[in-house]
């Protein structure tokens, strides 16, 4: 089974409005549809904005389906000169910037985790990544690019925080969910990849939201694209 995450409704209807005999369940206020996408059995479950909601949607999910592999979905913001509006970013790493316990001497963005290890870059798996980028090279129409993805609770909305977000992590693009995720996948031992295609890119402009709502629902358009385009492909 696939489990898919998105944290918006354009994120995810585009996989339910496909899926064959969708069942419904509501556990913790997140909707569960679980049924059929070209023959494969997937859930799809839309988790609300932030980390929380993305960890609370991604334990539930891990217990009450149990996914073999779980993708996050959606949008992003470009960090970087190699991602502009329309590309897509497939995660290497995922990374959350916000976590600071800089103050007591450990390094930014390190987290600690119920089994006293700490960690501070959360790989995702390489061969459902692999998979995902030939999935991209097969379309043939698909900007995409590799590499970190950084998270966070906060809309970046500044060239200058961008960068900085580029500089002390290497992240090509931010977000609010998929470092939540990659966390609750990796301590599940549950292999994960994030996708995301770039909604806004302040490294071009500075009117970052106007870009992000004028943007927004084709870059998820062309993540759910990629994402339906793998489903397939595992089917050959």
């Amino acid at each position: 089974m696939i489990g898919i995450i998105g944290a918006m409704d354009m994120e995810t209807d585009g996989f339910t409005k496909i899926m064959e005999e969708p069942r419904e369940r509501v556990i913790s206020s997140v909707k569960f549809t679980s049924g059929k996408i070209f023959g494969t059995e997937c859930v799809v479950a839309k988790c609300g904005i932030g980390k929380v909601n993305a960890a609370v949607c991604a334990q539930t999910m891990i217990l009450e389906y149990k996914p073999d592999v779980i993708i996050n979905s959606g949008i992003a913001g470009s960090t970087s000169n190699k991602t502009h509006i329309g590309s897509v970013v497939i995660a290497e790493n995922v990374v959350q910037h916000d976590f600071d316990t800089t103050a007591v001497g450990d390094e930014p963005a390190t987290l600690f985790l119920p089994d006293n290890t700490s960690i501070k870059y959360i790989p995702c798996d390489n061969r459902l990544c692999n998979d995902l980028e030939e999935t991209c090279s097969e379309l043939g129409d698909i900007d995409y690019t590799t590499g970190n993805i950084a998270t966070g609770d906060q809309f970046i909305d500044t060239k200058e925080k961008r960068f900085e977000i580029n500089n002390a992590f290497g992240a090509v693009a931010c977000e609010m969910e998929g470092g939540s995720v990659g966390q609750v996948c990796y301590i599940n031992k549950v292999p994960f990849c994030i996708l995301r295609s770039i909604s806004d890119d302040s490294t071009s402009s500075e009117n970052v939201q106007v870009e992000y709502h004028t943007f927004a629902q084709s870059a998820a358009e062309k993540s759910i694209e990629i994402i339906t385009a793998y489903i397939k492909r595992i089917l050959k």
